[in-house]
């Protein structure tokens, strides 16, 4: 294995356990209950989350490699700095 290759392999570890691991991963690959959306704002950077029944949840789509991220409950969305979306 070369240098470069070791070195991604230990960087993209240390950013999936830093980052909660599971939630860079497709919401099908890990638990289904965590639902809510972490969606980043193109114009403005804020982070915002929607939960299920509210009214762009459908159409919110989650870029990991942007920063976006799901969700298991709205405390944790809160205190990893995310507000709701306010529709």
């Amino acid at each position: 294995m070369s240098n470069f290759t070791l070195a991604t392999v230990l960087i993209s570890a240390a950013v999936f356990t830093a980052t909660g691991g599971y939630t860079l991963l497709p919401k099908s690959l890990f638990d289904p209950s965590c639902n809510i959306k972490g969606n980043i704002s193109i114009g403005t950077g804020e982070k915002i989350y929607h939960v299920p029944g509210q009214h762009y949840y459908a159409a919110t789509k989650i870029s990991p490699q942007h920063g976006e991220r799901w969700f298991c409950s709205e405390l944790e969305a809160r205190q990893a700095g995310w507000r709701r979306a306010g529709y």
